[in-house]
């Protein structure tokens, strides 16, 4: 019985992922497995704990151990959407952190970091007599891109956010910190390595394009982390999981870029051809009241631009019906394309209706 073609082309494009990634000898954090096997896992454990020591010295002085917390949260409420996060553990104080890795641009990021942040919150009170007493609570992204209001701010690449007055700038409120990671911004070399954060921001972001430990970070958490990071160490249900992920972002890259680059090229061109054609009609007709000429030229101009703002928002809305569709084609659920889109459920099932 001969495989079906689905099957087949499935068995060729893993065959020639295997030979694409086997160049590279170390796993890419900024994939959702790399991120998980590096600092998720309880054999990584000091890894993640050695990063948070020295992100937050600081704010925490030494964080002597840190557990693991289920990353799955439900709603608040029936129905309600629940919040999955990458990493979420707790001190031995019991103050909590959320770690997220983010490679994508998300505009309403932020808007997501208070939405997660409201989870360890909630979830420390409980029945009884409870004086409201909170403990700390972190938010920790490590972006893969840059927020628009940050991209003037060439050498800033971290951003600590806490509740404070806006008159005064003093800190109003201290148990909620949120953490951001730009680390497009972070550009030193090798050499430039000062502080043991910097080396750890550089193996972040550089990890999957290195071939080999670099002298300047032969100590013992680095050799560590590399060790765990060998493409060759992986078990064969971890490498084809991990090179499905990588797929997964590749074809998630994909279809938004195609869709973009359809719907821009749709949306111009229709934009300049209604412009034209509705500035030349008001044109004759504003010319034959103050002058054929001037209000041809004028018309034509108005026109122009209101077709082409007509048409890019024509074009913007045929972009975000491609990119639902080649999403759900690439087996993304209704959720990711909600966080990729940020449709609703009921705008990404009409368009999948339709």
């Amino acid at each position: 019985m001969k495989p079906k073609k689905s099957q087949t082309t499935n068995t060729q494009r893993k065959k020639k992922m295997f030979y694409e990634q086997i160049k590279n000898k170390y796993i890419d954090p900024f994939t959702d497995f790399g991120f998980k096997k590096l600092f998720g896992e309880e054999c990584n454990k000091e890894l993640l704990l050695d990063f948070l020591n020295e992100l937050l010295h600081k704010e925490e002085g030494r964080i002597v151990s840190i557990s693991y917390l289920n990353s799955e949260k439900l709603g608040f409420v029936h129905d309600a959407r629940s919040a999955v996060f990458d990493i979420y553990c707790e001190n031995e104080k019991g103050e909590r952190f959320i770690v997220e890795i983010q490679k994508a641009k998300h505009n309403f990021f932020k808007d997501r970091s208070v939405f997660y942040s409201a989870y360890p919150l909630s979830e420390q009170a409980y029945q009884g007599n409870w004086n409201f007493e909170l403990k700390s609570v972190y938010f920790i992204a490590i972006l893969n891109f840059v927020f628009e209001d940050n991209k003037d701010d060439l050498n800033k690449y971290r951003y600590d956010v806490m509740l404070t007055d806006i008159e005064t700038h003093k800190v109003f409120y201290d148990k909620l910190t949120f953490i951001y990671l730009e680390m497009p911004k972070f550009n030193k070399s090798i050499d430039e390595l000062k502080t043991r954060f910097d080396k750890w921001l550089f193996v972040i972001k550089n990890l999957s394009r290195l071939d080999e430990l670099p002298d300047k970070l032969r100590e013992r958490i680095f050799e560590k982390m590399f060790a765990a990071a060998e493409v060759a160490k992986l078990s064969k249900g971890e490498y084809f999981g991990y090179l499905d992920n990588m797929q997964k972002a590749r074809d998630f890259k994909n279809c938004i870029d195609t869709a973009v680059s359809d719907g821009y090229a749709e949306g111009k061109a229709k934009g300049l051809a209604e412009g034209l054609a509705e500035g030349k009609a008001k044109g004759k007709a504003e010319g034959k009241a103050e002058g054929k000429a001037e209000g041809k030229a004028e018309g034509k101009a108005e026109g122009k631009a209101e077709g082409k703002a007509e048409g890019k928002a024509e074009g913007e809305a045929k972009t975000l019906e491609r990119i639902v569709l080649q999403a759900k084609n690439n087996g993304f659920s209704i959720e990711q394309i909600e966080l990729l889109t940020h449709l609703t459920e009921t705008q990404i099932l009409e368009i999948l209706e339709n």
